[in-house]
C-alpha cells in the first residue's frame, strides 16, 4: 500500500478495516493503563468466557468510536488526493495549515480536558461503575473512545496529511500518545508537541515532499 496520497486504493470498506488495525495498533498500548483496572473487575468473573466476551466488548466499544471517526478520515484522505492531483501548488498549504491547526488543538483546553479524562482511572472509573446490562462493556469502550478522539483527533490529521499508510509516522504518533497519556510529563510533553508541529508547518511549503499524503511527486 502506498504512503503517498489518497485512501490507498480502497474503498470505503476496506479503508474502514485497514483503519480499525491502524487504531488497534496505535491507540490501545495507550489504553491499557487505563483499562486495565476496569478489566481487574472483569476478570473477576470465574467463568473465562465471560470474560473474553466482555473483554472483546470493551475494545469493541472503543474501536467503534475510532471506526467513526474513519469515516471522517476516508474523507479527508479522498480530498488530499484531489489536493494533491488537482492543486499542486496550494497543498502545500493547506499541509502546512492542518499543521497549524493540530499544533495548536494541542494547546487548547478542550485537548487538556480530553488528556486528563484519559489519564484519569479514578474518575474514568467512578463515571463507569453505575453502567448496567448486557451492552454496559460496550458503552464503557465507547464513552472512553470519545474522549480518545477528543485527545487524539488532530494527531490523527496529521497522519492523513504524511500519507496514512506511512509506517515511521505511524510509529511517531504512536510513541507521542502513549507518553501523553501515561508519562508523567504527558501534559507538558502534548504542548511540547503542538509546537513542534507548528514549527514544521513552516517548512512545508517550500519543502512539499515533507507531507506524502499532500505530495504528488512528478513522473520520471
Amino acid at each position: 500500500m502506498s504512503t503517498g496520497p489518497g485512501t490507498m486504493g480502497l474503498r470505503l470498506g476496506g479503508f474502514l478495516a485497514v483503519w480499525t488495525l491502524m487504531m488497534a495498533a496505535m491507540m490501545l498500548p495507550a489504553l491499557a493503563p487505563l483499562t486495565s483496572t476496569y478489566l481487574r473487575s472483569i476478570r473477576a468473573v470465574r467463568s473465562s468466557r465471560v470474560r473474553a466476551l466482555r473483554t472483546t466488548a470493551l475494545v469493541g466499544g472503543y474501536l467503534l468510536t475510532w471506526i467513526g471517526f474513519g469515516v471522517v478520515a476516508y474523507a479527508a484522505a479522498a480530498l488530499s488526493a484531489l489536493l494533491a492531483e488537482n492543486a499542486a501548488d496550494i497543498a502545500p498549504w493547506v499541509g502546512a495549515g492542518v499543521l497549524v491547526a493540530a499544533g495548536a488543538y494541542q494547546l487548547t483546553p478542550l485537548k487538556d480536558f480530553c488528556l486528563r479524562h484519559c489519564r484519569s482511572p479514578i474518575a474514568f472509573l467512578l463515571h463507569v461503575s453505575g453502567y448496567k446490562g448486557r451492552l454496559r462493556d460496550v458503552r464503557v469502550g465507547m464513552y472512553h473512545g470519545v474522549y480518545c478522539v477528543g485527545c487524539c483527533w488532530g494527531l490523527m490529521v496529521v497522519l492523513i496529511a504524511v500519507g496514512v499508510m506511512n509506517l515511521a509516522w505511524m510509529a511517531v504518533l504512536t510513541v507521542v500518545i502513549f507518553l501523553e497519556k501515561t508519562w508523567k510529563y504527558g501534559p507538558v510533553f502534548s504542548r511540547i508537541t503542538g509546537v513542534s508541529l507548528i514549527v514544521f508547518a513552516f517548512f512545508v511549503p517550500a519543502h512539499p515532499e515533507l507531507l506524502p499524503g499532500l505530495y504528488m511527486p512528478a513522473p520520471m
